[in-house]
């Protein structure tokens, strides 16, 4: 016999190496779920942009990453919404002029997208197509004709802006860029609303095709008054954005439907 053989090479006395490769692979898929279950649930979500609510700063198709340890975390920053508690934890207020996802006020299950414009406290108004805060205009500088394709393909033709919202808590102005289709109808001449506590006023930077804080009213796609709880998290970069002319399983178009010039973009 020779003694120097070791246990593991004898037939039927071991594991073999098939079974300890088997073995740490299954480790390694389980802890790259559990660590990706764990960013996903406290850093960072990837969302769509199903809807041209958000152009000219997001378009339709850009998928994004969202920072959900902005605000801090309720029940609906984590995956399922689980009733474990009510309010926030390690709440942060938003800023002013952050483009925010959260939940629907008129159900919870659908995510939204928008620019927080009102925080508590402020007074917000549109007058003939124009943004007041606080009883000043916020300051627009025209940029020039812009086309937008929604996620219809409807082709609409209007101005694109840069708004300059002011700072909140210190922080300084916010310039991001706008849509503007008319100046004409409800949304663009509105009521003074006071944003109350706990709540913030949301919009679309496509200011006239966005269902946002402007209808306040009882219909199912009013969306009010948005509460603080219903926060996810704040958007950050464009990570992939497809254009969508063409059907999924038309992959030889893959290549040319990719917005190459918007990847990794930051989201502003």
């Amino acid at each position: 016999m020779d003694d120097n053989k070791t246990l593991s090479s004898q037939p039927g006395t071991g594991p073999s190496r098939r079974d300890g490769g088997l073995m740490e692979l299954l480790r390694t898929i389980v802890i790259a779920g559990v660590l990706a279950i764990g960013v996903r649930t406290v850093l960072f979500e990837p969302f769509n942009i199903p809807s041209g609510s958000m152009i000219p700063t997001l378009q339709v198709g850009d998928y994004v990453w969202v920072a959900k340890y902005s605000y801090g975390y309720s029940r609906f920053a984590l995956p399922g919404s689980p009733n474990l508690f009510q309010g926030r934890i390690f709440d942060h207020t938003p800023h002013r002029g952050d483009v925010a996802v959260f939940r629907f006020t008129k159900d919870t299950s659908i995510d939204y997208i928008k620019r927080i414009v009102g925080l508590p406290g402020d007074h917000v108004q549109m007058r003939e197509g124009h943004l007041y805060l606080n009883g000043q205009e916020v300051p627009r500088e025209p940029e020039g004709e812009y086309v937008a394709i929604d996620e219809h393909r409807t082709h609409m033709e209007g101005d694109r802006y840069r708004e300059i919202l002011p700072g909140s808590d210190g922080r300084g102005p916010v310039a991001h860029d706008i849509l503007k289709l008319t100046d004409e109808g409800g949304k663009n001449d509105t009521p003074e609303y006071v944003v109350p506590p706990g709540y913030f006023f949301a919009m679309g930077d496509n200011r006239d095709d966005s269902a946002d804080s402007r209808f306040m009213g009882d219909e199912p796609q009013d969306l009010g008054f948005v509460p603080m709880e219903n926060l996810v998290g704040q958007a950050k970069w464009i990570f992939m954005s497809v254009d969508g002319m063409h059907p999924f399983w038309q992959f030889w178009y893959w290549p040319a439907e990719i917005r190459w010039n918007r990847l990794f973009m930051g989201v502003r």
